[in-house]
């Protein structure tokens, strides 16, 4: 991972660390200490200028306390509560409320939009407007009111976006973690594929290769000594290459971390028929297959790249053309399999059919090219859209 990448992702943890540390109950309990002493202070502070008595400056101070001391509690509504009810009783019969209160009463507000029941956060400073209503105009109970009312809707906005901005941070951390998920078993099953198919395939023809290479070397009349050493140089490499290969699958399956299930024998023609059925159940279109020619064993390469060019077009049809019939067409000869399929929906929506297939296309030209075949595609004749391969049956074709 590049400097780049680590700074926005160590950048957003500390700062939800930080979030954290001041919303912990260690916090909230000093903050509401510190704002409960302030309120008392203030309190006796404007008695001593005022000569009221000592029993109203005791319930002052106790309502103070009421309006303070719930910012320290774990539940942000009951506190909510409990400081506007304390606050409200301050502002009505006593006209009168400390510094501290308000900080505390824009707190709740705050916690509220942050964490708390949005209803509550929005009904808050309902009864603030209704007393600033009520009240002359121009009274200090009216203008105490009506800053309350404006503010702690402001408070409570501020702290619903930042609700709203963790919750997003949160929603593309999960985001990004499933599809590094997906990724990461979209590439191990690539390579569990690739192992498979180097498995099944090419290290079928290279022990081909050895085995014949043995045989001529053993059967031959008359071989001079050194095509005999050529021949046995021969299977000796392709041991070697067969060794190698083991190892190498021994990698791919290791860091795939395939199973038993996993490694089992590539799909060739004799399950074309279990491909359509399966066709069939997905699309619910009709899907026919039509053999002409004798469906004689081929190259396992070749019945390979057959299968996996009709799964793939069978695959873009379902796509590109959901409910259309299928067709899916074998054509044995001597020296080449013809393999067609046709749907007979709407055809290519644009002349550049590459366009529309991306890599599915490309697959099928690799898969086709890979056993010395082509690959057609384009619009059928009457409509729909059709795939046309060529592919070599014998083994002078395919070399």
């Amino acid at each position: 991972m590049s400097r780049m990448d680590q700074r926005p992702t160590w950048r957003s943890g500390s700062l939800g660390a930080e979030r954290r540390r001041l919303d912990s109950p260690q916090v909230r309990t000093v903050v509401a200490g510190i704002l409960g002493a302030a309120a008392v202070i203030e309190t006796i502070a404007r008695a001593a200028g005022s000569g009221d008595g000592a029993l109203f400056v005791v319930v002052l101070c106790l309502l103070g306390l009421a309006g303070t001391l719930p910012v320290a509690a774990p539940r942000t509504a009951a506190a909510a509560i409990v400081v506007s009810a304390a606050n409200l009783l301050s502002v009505m019969p006593f006209q009168t409320l400390t510094i501290a209160g308000v900080g505390a009463q824009l707190m709740v507000g705050y916690r509220l939009g942050r964490t708390g029941p949005q209803v509550l956060a929005i009904g808050l400073p309902l009864p603030f407007l209704l007393l600033a209503l009520a009240g002359p105009i121009g009274s200090w109970n009216w203008q105490l009111s009506l800053g309350l009312a404006a503010l702690i809707p402001t408070f409570a906005l501020a702290g619903a976006a930042v609700r709203r901005r963790e919750e997003a941070r949160e929603y593309t951390s999960a985001r990004e973690d499933i599809l590094g998920t997906l990724l990461e078993h979209s590439a191990r099953g690539e390579r569990a594929r690739i192992a498979r198919e180097l498995h099944d395939v090419v290290a079928h023809h290279v022990s081909l290769i050895a085995v014949q290479a043995e045989t001529a070397r053993l059967t031959t009349p008359g071989m001079p000594a050194v095509g005999a050493q050529r021949l046995s140089q021969i299977g000796d490499t392709a041991r070697t290459a067969l060794t190698e290969m083991r190892r190498l699958l021994g990698v791919l399956r290791e860091d795939a971390q395939t199973t038993d299930n996993d490694r089992r024998p590539q799909p060739s023609l004799a399950q074309l028929n279990d491909l359509l059925d399966e066709a069939r159940k997905n699309s619910g279109a009709a899907t026919r297959l039509i053999l002409s020619g004798s469906p004689d064993a081929l190259d396992p390469g070749v019945e390979l790249a057959a299968y996996r060019i009709v799964q793939e077009a069978l695959t873009n049809a379902r796509r590109h053309a959901p409910g259309a019939a299928v067709d899916v067409e074998l054509q044995y000869t001597d020296a080449a399999l013809l393999v067609r399929i046709r749907d007979n929906g709407p055809g290519p929506p644009s002349p550049s059919v590459d366009a529309v297939h991306g890599h599915g296309l490309l697959g099928m030209r690799e898969r086709a090219a890979a056993v010395g075949g082509r690959l057609e595609i384009g619009a059928a004749a009457g409509g729909g859209f059709v795939v046309q391969t060529t592919l070599p049956t014998t083994a002078e074709s395919l070399r």
